[in-house]
């Protein structure tokens, strides 16, 4: 790359950038940052040496240390000289690019750093400033981090909360923190204002504490900052204990309490009010004038204790101190939940010359309690009832129900295809749509019903005290109601719900049992077509358990070799000779005995386990038609693909790999596609059967006839057989099913397919598709499907073909 070809690249730099020859460290080329961080002309670094820049000794260092090589990025901070002779301080990166065998540049990046030393050399008298200042000030100070770690004080300080000396010299701020706390009167008022003041860094506020000595301390809290952002906080401490007792100064003493978001009030020796802060007559709605020569009962009071006011009177007096939480009157007439602490403050005599009162509204503490326990027992996006408030309902119902001897239901709803407005829509719209099929499912119910989201479009129903004529009811109002259409942002749709029903006693005695029931009648809903209800019966759990059982059993066979294929002749109808084979799948469980695949693929097809059981066919047939071409039997093998393994994304490679590994021609691999996967995404799976072409494995679909055929697919796509499913074959030559038979035949004639019959067992249904240009059948005719050795010893017996071509046949043996 030339240095021109650089340029362009290094411009669009923000920081300065040179491009240095490796071997002269000779600069080729420069960014015009790098020319005015240096002050020379343009062009005017082209050819400078490195080191004429330099400007300190270790700085030569440096340069031998790159043109030794030794790393292939350095680091480091510098000064570099400028045109002036005057020296910047930069940081450095150099980086060596290689650009060619043979060939490469160092790339050095730099970065001013005037500005950053100048700031830290202010930065480091802001600190001496503010060192000073800590010794010299008459109030107690604390400088605090951002984190809260103490970063100085003064003496001031420990003395006013008397710190003994020991907790001074071993800097343990918890210790310190956690002394300041035990010292105040009110404990968790102090602590939640602090950590009030530590969450909102740009806070300046002045609070009063009182301390359980008596002492009250003015405390004002101010941000401190360093570069224009906070890094800590000061707080400033003042002992207004003598002012507060001043009767003269608690004007003055109101200014400092006046800004604290507590509502304060000061009474005199006689409990008479004398001064309140503007929180206090915010909270309670009264003016100063209404509150001055009152008594605290007129703000304060306890609904369950009359005699609250003079035990407080006479505690206070004993004892100095109260809190509590009690209640504060409004002048509008309401009353709040507060939390009070009230002080006696004494003269030097140990006479009372006043008592502070300070309390703080709880209402919004209790409306939070209050939501979290909504939280805890409601869905957060309906509001409905969750599974914890459910729980409880249906506790209760039992309870109820075996006491009186009457029955209740348990409605398992769940929302059709509701994925679809998901994945089309969002999750944002679902979430709005899931609300408005709440308010119709409440719609439905009784007062004394309980309806429960469990989770996405799932909804358990509990109809208290009630029978199967009553659930039935309730169930069609809401088949009815969901099925009304939707309309959302200008959009119309329509929903619907499949509903599963069980009933106590009957049908469960727990409240796990009856929702287990009802999810399974649901699901039998599910099974049979969707948008209807139905009433659990036994039977559903043990065709649920024989699924499972199933399910976990083909999972067995398939980790331990417990599959086997069996091999069915695929047959000229011309001469009679075999050319190739379908292989099908054949299980024999010790406990189950011989499973028929009529039964245990749909499981697997359900639970997802049959892309592995088809991996595990399609490298197993391959290697087994492999072995027959080794052996001079060449003989093409059909495997069938279910439409969830066609639809993997690796399914292509995985076919490519077997015919890798086993080394069969891909020409005599056929693979059979059911309509059903054709139809699906058509572009999609185009660029898979291409694919799979241009391999040069055959394709062909399977049952054609029985699913939604399309000409269109069959003139697409890269088709070379069609197989006639057995349910035309059967009755052949049945006037209707001849006709379709024929009609398929010449179908495929005009598309240039060839065609295969499947389920042939008689010598009338042979001589019949022969007739009707059909080129090959499979079928009891010939053989049933056979274990590969027994299915060599026929192939013996009959005669088999080569291919020519695709699909020439001629007999040979």
């Amino acid at each position: 790359m030339t240095t021109a070809a650089w340029q362009p690249l290094i411009e669009g730099m923000l920081e300065a950038v040179w491009i240095v020859d490796p071997i002269r460290l000779r600069i080729i080329g420069a960014n015009r940052a790098a020319e005015t961080l240096l002050g020379v002309a343009p062009g005017g670094l082209d050819g400078r040496a490195t080191i004429d820049l330099a400007a300190t000794p270790e700085d030569l260092c440096f340069w031998e240390d790159v043109a030794a090589g030794l790393s292939d990025h350095i680091l480091s901070e510098t000064l570099l000289r400028r045109d002036d002779a005057t020296t910047v301080p930069v940081e450095r990166r150099v980086s060596r690019v290689t650009l060619t065998a043979g060939s490469s540049v160092y790339v050095v990046g730099i970065r001013d750093q005037t500005h950053q030393r100048r700031v830290e050399t202010e930065l480091e008298t802001l600190i001496a400033e503010l060192r000073a200042t800590l010794e010299s000030t008459a109030d107690g100070i604390l400088v605090v981090d951002m984190a809260s770690g103490i970063r100085g004080y003064n003496q001031r300080f420990a003395d006013m909360w008397g710190l003994p000396s020991d907790l001074l010299t071993k800097r343990d701020d918890a210790a310190v923190f956690g002394w300041m706390a035990q010292s105040v009167l009110n404990v968790e008022a102090y602590s939640v204002r602090l950590s009030a003041i530590m969450r909102a860094p740009l806070l300046e506020a002045s609070d009063v504490i009182v301390l359980r000595s008596g002492r009250v301390l003015e405390r004002v809290t101010l941000p401190q900052y360093a570069r224009g952002r906070p890094i800590g906080r000061v707080y400033s401490f003042r002992d207004i204990t003598r002012r507060l007792a001043d009767e003269a100064r608690l004007q003055l003493a109101a200014k400092v309490f006046g800004a604290s978001l507590d509502a304060i009030f000061v009474t005199g020796p006689d409990f008479r009010i004398v001064s309140v802060n503007p929180s206090c007559e915010r909270m309670t709605g009264f003016t100063a004038d209404d509150l001055l020569g009152q008594v605290p009962r007129t703000l304060l009071f306890d609904r369950f204790n009359e005699q609250l006011t003079q035990q407080l009177e006479t505690r206070l007096q004993a004892e100095g101190v109260w809190e509590g939480e009690i209640w504060h009157r409004h002048k509008d007439g309401r009353s709040m939940p507060c939390q009070v602490a009230m002080v006696r403050v004494a003269d030097d005599a140990g006479n009372a010359i006043h008592y502070i009162g300070f309390f703080k509204d709880l209402s919004e503490t209790v409306a939070a309690k209050q939501r979290i326990e909504e939280l805890a027992y409601n869905d957060v996006l309906t509001g409905l009832p969750n599974r914890l408030l459910l729980a409880e309902r249906i506790q209760f119902s039992l309870s109820l129900a075996q006491r009186d001897g009457t029955s209740f239901a348990i409605l398992f709803l769940d929302l059709d295809r509701f994925k679809q407005i998901n994945d089309s829509l969002g999750h944002m719209f679902g979430d709005r749509v899931l609300v408005q099929v709440a308010e119709r499912i409440k719609a439905c119910l009784r007062h004394a019903d309980t309806a429960s989201r469990l989770g996405g479009d799932e909804f358990v129903l509990l109809l208290h005290n009630t029978d199967a004529r009553g659930a039935e009811i309730t169930a069609r109002r809401l088949l009815d109601a969901l099925a009304r259409p939707f309309s959302l942002d200008e959009m119309a749709f329509t929903l619907s719900c499949s509903i599963g029903i069980a009933l106590f006693p009957d049908d469960g005695r727990t409240m796990d049992d009856l929702i287990k029931n009802a999810d399974s009648a649901m699901y039998h809903v599910k099974e049979r077509g969707r948008s209807d209800f139905r009433f659990y019966q036994r039977q559903m759990n043990v065709d649920l358990l024989s699924r499972m059982k199933l399910d976990h059993a083909m999972r067995m066979a398939l980790d331990n070799d417990g599959f086997r294929l069996h091999f069915q002749p695929q047959v000229d109808l011309k001469d009679g000779t075999i050319f190739g084979a379908e292989a099908l799948l054949r299980w024999h469980d010790a406990e189950l005995g011989d499973v028929s695949p009529g039964q245990f693929i749909p499981v697997a097809e359900e639970t997802g386990l049959i892309v592995r059981i088809g991996h595990w066919v399609l490298h197993e047939a391959i290697a087994q038609a492999a072995r027959w071409h080794a052996d001079g039997l060449p003989l093409a093998m059909a495997i069938n693909v279910s439409a969830l393994q066609f639809r993997q994304s690796d399914f292509t490679e995985s076919v490519a790999r077997a015919l890798a590994d086993s080394g069969l021609p891909p020409h005599m691999l056929e693979l059979e596609l059911t309509e059903s996967i054709l139809i699906q995404d058509a572009d999609d799976v185009l660029k898979r059967l291409e694919a799979l072409a241009r391999l040069g494995v055959m394709l062909s679909i399977d049952d054609f006839g029985t699913g939604y055929s399309s000409l269109s697919y069959l003139k697409r796509f890269p088709l070379h057989r069609l197989k006639i499913d057995r349910s035309f074959i059967t009755e052949l030559p049945h006037e209707s099913d001849a006709a379709i038979v024929t009609a398929i035949v010449n179908l495929a004639r005009s598309l240039k397919l060839r065609v295969i019959a499947e389920g042939v067992e008689t010598d009338l249904q042979r001589e019949f598709l022969l007739a009707a240009g059909c080129q090959e059948f499979q079928g009891f005719l010939c053989s049933p499907a056979l274990p590969a050795d027994a299915f060599r010893e026929l192939v013996t017996e009959i005669g088999w073909t080569r291919q020519r071509g695709q699909y020439g046949l001629f007999p040979h043996g």
